[in-house]
């Protein structure tokens, strides 16, 4: 089946942090603070699916304080960083939110989110995802990660679903 077909029916979006919302690279202070950078545009597609009633989580073995900071300004609440075991973090929110796997979309990057994005209905990744990644996703965009990747699926999602350009899209 082809993945706009697939989004017709997703109700919940899930992503990776480092390497799908950032580009991947860690600046460390000397004092051990890590900073990162994304792109502003995946900011705002997050803040609007969530506005618009989506479920819109973040599942991350990232350990920075900074992401909970970003996403607190996106209203992000479903956030989970320091995840060891992502599966099991997927299983407990699916069955809290009563969310079928299979209208689940799930962004991925690297090893660590193999196993959890076999589970969705919609595995997708960014442009530049492991090779294994890319090999069990149904969409790779053409954006990489940090770049407007996540900003893509959820447009897609939203315009397949008569979502996207509605009146308060134009309020923050």
């Amino acid at each position: 089946m082809n993945y706009k077909e697939i989004l017709k029916d997703i109700n919940t979006m899930i992503f990776d942090y480092d390497g799908v919302l950032t580009d991947g690279t860690v600046l460390t202070t000397e004092h051990g603070e890590q900073y990162r950078t994304g792109h502003v545009r995946d900011g705002y597609a997050l803040h609007l699916a969530i506005k618009k009633g989506y479920n819109v989580a973040i599942i991350s073995g990232g350990t920075s304080h900074s992401i909970n900071k970003r996403l607190e300004t996106l209203n992000l609440k479903d956030v989970f960083i320091c995840v060891s075991n992502k599966v099991a973090c997927l299983a407990a929110y699916l069955e809290q939110k009563k969310v079928d796997p299979s209208k689940v979309l799930f962004m991925g990057d690297d090893i660590p989110d193999y196993k959890v994005m076999q589970l969705v209905g919609l595995p997708v990744c960014p442009a530049d995802a492991a090779e294994e990644i890319k090999s069990i996703s149904k969409y790779i965009s053409s954006y990489k990660g940090g770049h407007g990747c996540v900003r893509d699926i959820i447009e897609q999602l939203m315009k397949i679903q008569g979502t996207w350009m509605n009146e308060d899209a134009f309020e923050w």
